[in-house]
């Protein structure tokens, strides 16, 4: 779910497309659930995904990529400048 780098974390996220509440919500299997509020059309998704992530663990939008499944719900999200317990503790979810 969210694996400790040399320079951060990787995360697998499970985007919630038009929800309407956008945030953290949780953990489902190996994934932590992300609700955004935007429609999974042009990226749209992704960018708000980004948005929401640097919000919730408190980095700068350019700490964020994402580096698996740009197409998928099931995405795999660098994110550097914070590590593994703080991001745990941040989205609410378990390391793994």
């Amino acid at each position: 779910m969210i694996q400790s780098t040399a320079d951060g974390v990787v995360i697998t996220v499970r985007v919630i497309p038009r929800a309407g509440r956008p945030g953290p919500a949780g953990a489902r299997g190996d994934a932590v659930l992300v609700r955004v509020a935007a429609p999974p059309v042009d990226g749209a998704a992704n960018d708000e995904l980004i948005d929401v992530l640097a919000e919730n663990l408190q980095v700068p939008r350019r700490a964020i990529a994402i580096v698996g499944g740009m197409r998928s719900r099931t995405k795999r999200v660098r994110v550097t400048g914070v590590d593994l317990v703080t991001a745990s503790a941040r989205l609410g979810a378990s390391a793994g």
